[in-house]
């Protein structure tokens, strides 16, 4: 299959650099047209009805989310694969949000896995999810990939994430249960800036606004949200007593 791309980046180098590698590496895409800003990526948007935006996301006084503004939700029959030289605070916004992007410079591996990526998910709903994540240090919303599909939790909701070998269990305060192909690690990673988690135990990540109480006996553990039973490492009970005291 064919499929229609434009490229929005202020800077002209980049924009034929990009076109270029997209040309070698991605033979199932053609670029239709180059554009310095946004005013001229919403016309080509209008104009060629791409499949494939890749947006800098940094334009000369506008962040490159900005673009969804100018469309209706039925018009938005595109995907964003963003360019960026953000830093790693950022980087972590858009892994929570699950949106394809390219670090600056652009590697050729990295291209063909956002394209690849583009087209097994064709994902447009996340947009908003990413635009949230990145105007606050706290994120509001996590995207989790289970088997099927790529579904988003508030990260409030979440009680603890449990280790389960490459896999991570999800325990939701609303009773249900997510099984995330990503391990662990990954959601220490991607949530090392929000001070609501806290990295209890190996196998455990614990939510500290639902930790209800610490029970020394037995080798000690937490009661989270009044029922659920998480293991606390020794060397790690200070840490985290202190982390709850500032929520109180």
């Amino acid at each position: 299959m064919n499929y229609k791309a434009i490229i929005i980046d202020d800077e002209e180098m980049a924009r034929i650099l990009l076109r270029e590698m997209v040309t070698e590496y991605i033979e199932e895409v053609s670029v239709s047209e180059l554009c310095a800003d946004l005013a001229s990526g919403v016309k080509a948007i209008r104009k060629h009805k791409p499949d494939i935006v890749f947006l800098d996301i940094e334009l000369p006084g506008h962040s490159g989310l900005e673009l969804l503004d100018f469309f209706n939700e039925e018009e938005i029959t595109f995907s964003v694969i963003f360019v960026t030289a953000y830093n790693q605070y950022a980087i972590r916004a858009f892994n929570l949000s699950a949106v394809s992007y390219l670090l600056k410079p652009v590697q050729p591996t990295e291209l063909r896995a956002a394209f690849d990526l583009f087209e097994r998910t064709r994902n447009r709903s996340n947009y908003a999810v990413l635009k949230s994540n990145l105007s606050s240090e706290q994120p509001q919303k996590i995207a989790l990939h289970t088997l099927n599909a790529v579904t988003f939790e508030d990260t409030s909701n979440i009680l603890f994430f449990e280790a389960d070998g490459a896999y991570t269990k999800v325990v939701l305060k609303d009773g249900n249960t997510r099984l995330v192909s990503k391990p662990l690690k990954y959601f220490e990673t991607v949530l090392t800036t929000c001070e609501d988690f806290f990295r209890c135990h190996k196998s455990y990540m614990v939510n500290v606004t639902h930790v209800t109480e610490y029970i020394k006996s037995n080798g000690g553990y937490l009661v989270v949200d009044k029922k659920h039973e998480v293991s606390v490492s020794q060397d790690r009970i200070e840490p985290l007593l202190k982390r709850i005291a500032r929520f109180q």
